[in-house]
């Protein structure tokens, strides 16, 4: 709205009272002897020129906006039109004149148009009442009412011309004046535009290299990360050293130590088991505590074993290793009790490690199952044992979201050999059971697809030492690009840039990696105590945001305690654990993914929900719809996990 400028009352307070004095002064100027010719003002005119004559300071009005301007004012401060020729004093009634032409600055226009102008008057209707209308006055009408105005004040032809010669003068000094601030004006004008129009930066489209893409003609096995899951003593790390032994990936004279080894400690069986526990600590214990990693053949893919730790004291070792799975075995004991106590925990108040692998290995965005039902042989290969764990798990199963096409059952024996990469030999399991071995059940996964052509992301899983230079190296699977020896590649979070100096798979060195390999990288010009797990290899011109901050959409998981704003809670994502609270709670979810109106006081067990939550120290993240690797998270706390989700949204720093 423009700017009024008000002194004084209102025009419409009180005008009945005052009428009569103005008509008494304006009866008093018309009988000073003007000539005949001067056209007079109306009654209502006089009335509204004197009261505002007598009680506004001097303004002047826009002919384009109608805008009050003050008398310094050369051009109007709302729409920029310069003002006219002629303004009012309010001073003594006298009118200057100013040289700047009414047609200065803006396009010529007819005449009869461009001199008009709405002004609000004072006007009787034909009943009588007064009201408000616009009248369209011309600005020569007005301008030759105030030169006789002007001649007859002044009394004398002279004075006229000495007024004339000081507006002449007056004239020329504004239309310098005039003339200034119409080239700044001008100048602001296109340095607005030049702002206005400035495109936005906008970071360059990535475009990958030739060299990015693998040679289908090379021969090359495709490779296939296959995660070991399960609950504690199913028999993972004694089927891995198995199947490690069957296809020759053990030699037997390794083999021959590790049994003597066993024995030695009254741990006969542990014989295979220990060909993936190499660690003191491990043996010791008789269990896994870290992810370990070995590399098979078969005939479609190069297999990438992740054995991971059952116990529930290592979850999150399991976290950090399964998350580059491509597929999953959930190995599962076939003995009266265990089964039971991997489902429903020791004395059934918890959460057995077979639910919460199985939850986990899902969330990982793993769709393809192997479940292998282990230790047949103590159950005398009992179809109808099998029948019963393949109904109880498969509901749970089906109620993770995993489609019963995706699942395959395998009935073995690790310790026995049986069904594990030939046909069983035990007649007790080939009556009831005709279908796949493991090895053809592994043959039989579909490869995720990989994508080369986005950025390159490698989340650093470990920190290890290099068999070719013996240096710290990077280990990792590359989710997204490819990697060569002499590529620049960006670690953060430490924000510092290194060249790739060599590159190991599978323990064999290689010239290029690309999506989907597990490797370790060995960089130069960085010192190597940067290079930490939970960090990520990425291209240089195209960085893996840093936050505290995030927004995740969750699923709630068996819980008894339930979720308030303030919950301290462990927040996992690709191989990081860090401290972390939620801080709101956003809206719940239906079933359509529709969120609540409210917000809700605190979530329990099984609801979907929007929450933000605050980490104590930042870390490498990007939204799930732009990076999957890097936006699926995982809640736990008091040792369990509580919820699994992905990262909706980056929400930067909290200082908080």
């Amino acid at each position: 709205m423009p700017r009024k400028v008000v002194s004084g009352p209102d025009y419409d307070d009180e005008y009945d009272d005052d009428y009569d004095e103005y008509d008494e002064d304006y009866d008093d100027y018309g009988e000073t002897g003007h000539s005949d010719d001067i056209q007079h003002p109306t009654k209502e005119e006089k009335e509204s020129s004197k009261k505002s004559s007598s009680m506004v300071p001097v303004l002047w009005r826009c002919s384009m906006c109608m805008f009050d301007n003050h008398e310094s004012m050369v051009y109007c401060e709302m729409c920029g039109v310069f003002r006219e020729s002629f303004m009012k004093s309010a001073k003594d009634g006298s009118i200057k004149v100013h040289g700047i032409p009414s047609d200065f600055g803006t396009p010529s226009m007819p005449k009869s148009d461009s001199t008009k102008m709405p002004v609000n008057t004072r006007t009787t209707d034909f009943g009588g009442d007064p009201e408000i209308k616009n009248a369209i006055i011309s600005h020569e009408k007005v301008g030759s009412t105030q030169y006789a105005s002007v001649g007859s004040s002044s009394g004398a032809g002279k004075k006229l011309k000495e007024d004339q010669s000081s507006r002449a003068t007056s004239s020329a000094q504004n239309e310098d004046v005039a003339q200034k601030l119409s080239s700044d004006i001008q100048k602001l004008g296109l340095e607005k535009n030049e702002v206005d129009t400035a495109k936005p930066y906008l970071p360059e489209e990535y475009k990958p290299e030739k060299w990015m893409f693998a040679n289908e003609e090379s021969g090359v096995l495709s490779q296939l990360n296959l995660a070991i899951v399960g609950h504690v003593d199913s028999g993972k790390s004694t089927l891995s050293g198995r199947l490690l032994h069957l296809l020759g990936r053990i030699s037997k004279k390794d083999m021959h130590k590790n049994e003597k080894e066993a024995k030695e400690k009254g741990k006969g069986s542990f014989a295979y088991a220990w060909a993936m526990d190499e660690s003191s600590e491990e043996r010791e214990r008789g269990v896994t505590m870290t992810v370990a990693v070995a590399y098979l053949e078969t005939k479609k893919y190069r297999v990438v074993l992740l054995d991971s730790p059952g116990h529930k004291d290592f979850v999150p070792n399991m976290i950090s290793g399964a998350t580059q799975a491509d597929a999953a075995i959930l190995v599962v004991d076939a003995c009266t009790g265990s089964f039971e106590a991997g489902m429903d925990g020791e004395g059934g108040k918890s959460v057995g490690q077979t639910k919460e692998h199985a939850q986990l290995i899902r969330s990982f965005g793993v769709e393809q199952l192997i479940v292998a039902v282990n230790k047949m042989d103590a159950i005398g290969y009992s179809k109808e044992r099998f029948e019963f764990i393949k109904v109880q798990l498969g509901s749970f199963l089906r109620a993770c979201n995993f489609k019963d096409s995706s699942v395959t059952w395998i009935p073995l024996s690790a310790a026995e050999n049986q069904n594990l990469i030939k046909i069983p030999s035990d007649v007790r399991l080939t009556s009831w059971y005709q279908g796949f071995c493991l090895l053809d059940a592994i043959d039989s996964l579909q490869l995720p697809s990989r994508d080369v052509s986005k950025p390159l992301i490698l989340p650093i899983c470990d920190v290890i030492k290099s068999q070719s230079t013996g240096q710290l190296a990077a280990f990792g699977k590359l989710e997204t690009g490819a990697i060569r020896i002499g590529s620049k590649v960006l670690i953060s979070p430490c924000g510092e840039v290194a060249t790739v100096k060599s590159i190991e798979r599978d323990s064999n060195s290689c010239d290029i990696a690309r999506a989907g390999d597990n490797v370790a990288v060995s960089l130069q010009g960085i010192d190597g105590s940067k290079l930490i797990a939970g960090g990520i290899l990425c291209n240089p011109g195209f960085p893996v945001p840093v936050s505290n901050f995030l927004e995740l959409r969750v699923l709630v998981l068996d819980v008894t305690i339930p979720i308030l704003i303030g919950y301290q809670v462990e927040f996992h994502i690709h191989h990081v654990k860090e401290a972390a609270r939620v801080t709101k709670i956003v809206a719940l979810l239906d079933k359509a993914g529709k969120p609540s109106k409210t917000a809700p006081r605190f979530l329990k067990s099984k609801q979907n929900a929007v929450v933000q939550v605050t980490l104590d120290a930042p870390v490498c993240v990007e939204e799930f719809s732009k990076c999957r690797a890097l936006g699926r998270a995982f809640l736990r706390s008091c040792g369990s996990t509580i919820a699994v989700g992905v990262v909706t949204r980056v929400l930067g720093q909290d200082e908080n």
